[in-house]
């Protein structure tokens, strides 16, 4: 079963998960999401430009990290939650853009019970593939803490 978000009345993405720390800060919107795949979404907006005015790389790698790590810890509902922890990560970037919504597709590409691979592409709103990236991650059972 999977699950995808619908948009409101204002255009924007409800997140399927309620996003936490840098990924709050960031804007992200996990659009999709489903046994081994993931989308994430993210409205660009002038925090999210380098001196350039373009968009900042370290922000296409965070997307590329994220995206990656949810596609391989989808649970149906009513399961044990569970996270994904970073192990290794490869950023490649195509091209840019400096507006509007860009959006991750990550796919999980195999492993075994806790360690898993994924691939990931982002895409310029024009749907222009503008970097592409594969992770190694550990899936980790999620515990519940005072943050949730």
């Amino acid at each position: 079963m999977s699950q995808s978000a619908d948009a409101s009345a204002s255009d924007q993405p409800q997140s399927l998960e309620t996003m936490l720390g840098f990924n709050a800060d960031l804007g992200f919107r996990l659009t999709e999401w489903a046994d081994g795949y993931a989308k994430l979404e993210l409205e660009l907006t002038e925090k999210h430009l380098n001196r350039s005015g373009i968009l900042h790389g370290g922000v296409v790698a965070t997307i590329i990290d994220a995206v990656g790590g949810y596609c391989g810890v989808w649970v149906p509902e009513g399961a044990e939650k569970k996270r994904a922890l970073t192990l290794s990560l490869t950023t490649s970037f195509m091209g840019t853009t400096k507006e509007g919504r860009i959006y991750a597709t990550a796919k999980r590409r195999g492993g075994g019970r806790s360690v898993f691979f994924a691939s990931c592409e982002v895409y310029s709103p024009e749907g222009v593939l503008i970097a592409m990236g594969e992770g190694t991650y550990k899936a980790l059972i999620s515990k519940v803490t005072s943050a949730g």
